[in-house]
């Protein structure tokens, strides 16, 4: 039995729109901005909110 989700998974955003919103929704921005923070320092959700604020 496998269980939900994967502390990699997590831990990254991928490109799906709903992950790209919620992190937008999450941090107060927009999601055009989540994609730039992605594409400049890659998917690790840590790396993205800090080059957000």
């Amino acid at each position: 039995m496998s269980t939900r989700g994967s502390k990699v998974e997590r831990n990254s955003v991928s490109n799906q729109p709903h992950e790209i919103k919620y992190e937008a929704q999450k941090e107060g921005t927009s999601s055009k901005a989540i994609k730039e923070a992605k594409k400049s320092v890659g998917n690790q959700r840590a790396a993205i909110e800090k080059k957000i604020k």
